[in-house]
C-alpha cells in the first residue's frame, strides 16, 4: 500500500470516527481527529521528530483522560490506577518507537536527549497544563470565554511549541541542536 493510500485511509477512518464519538469525554472529540491526523501527515510530509513528538505528548494526555474516565465510569478503581494508566500509555508508545529503532538513532538529539522522548513529553506537559487551565478558568467563570474554547485552548501550546521547533531545527538555533 503507498504512502499516499495509507494517508488517505487513515485520514478517512478519523474522520468516521468523529460521527461516533461520545459527548461525554474531557477532551473533545475533534481534538482526537485534529491531533491523529496530524501525526499522519507529519510523517508523510517529513516533518522534523520534535515537532511530531509534540502532538503525540499531547494525544498521549487525551488517551489517558478518556481511560482514566472510562475506567471511573465502569466502576473499576484500585489504588494507582491512574498512575498505573499513565505508565502503560507512555511505555505504549516508547516501546514500540524504540524497538523499531524510531528513538535511539544516532545524530537524532536536541539538547543531548532523544528528539521525541523530550518532545513527547514536553507536548504532554503543555497540553496537560492548557487543559487544567482551561478546567479551572471555566470552573471559575461558569461558561467558556468564547466558542471552542475547549478544543482551541490546549491546542495553543503545541502549535506554539511547533513553531519554536520548527525554527530551532530548521535555522539550528540557540546552538543547541545536534
Amino acid at each position: 500500500m503507498t504512502s499516499k493510500i495509507k494517508i488517505a485511509f487513515f485520514s478517512l477512518f478519523s474522520g468516521i470516527n468523529l460521527f461516533f464519538a461520545s459527548s461525554v469525554f474531557a477532551i473533545c472529540p475533534v481534538c482526537v481527529v485534529g491531533v491523529t491526523s496530524g501525526l499522519g501527515l507529519a510523517r508523510w510530509l517529513k516533518i522534523d521528530d520534535t515537532i511530531t513528538g509534540l502532538w503525540i505528548g499531547g494525544m498521549a494526555i487525551v488517551l489517558i483522560t478518556w481511560t482514566i474516565e472510562w475506567l471511573a465510569k465502569k466502576n473499576i478503581k484500585f489504588k494507582g490506577i491512574e498512575i498505573l494508566t499513565i505508565v502503560f500509555y507512555y511505555i505504549l508508545i516508547i516501546w514500540p518507537l524504540r524497538s523499531i529503532e524510531v528513538i535511539g538513532e544516532q545524530n537524532h538529539e536536541i539538547w543531548g536527549m532523544d528528539k521525541l522522548i523530550l518532545t513527547i513529553f514536553l507536548g504532554s506537559i503543555s497540553f496537560f497544563g492548557f487543559e487544567k487551565w482551561y478546567r479551572n478558568m471555566r470552573a471559575k467563570r461558569g461558561k467558556s470565554m468564547f466558542r471552542y474554547q475547549k478544543v482551541i485552548w490546549p491546542l495553543i501550546p503545541l502549535i506554539t511549541l511547533s513553531i519554536f521547533f520548527y525554527f530551532v531545527t530548521k535555522y539550528n538555533l540557540l546552538c543547541c541542536y545536534e
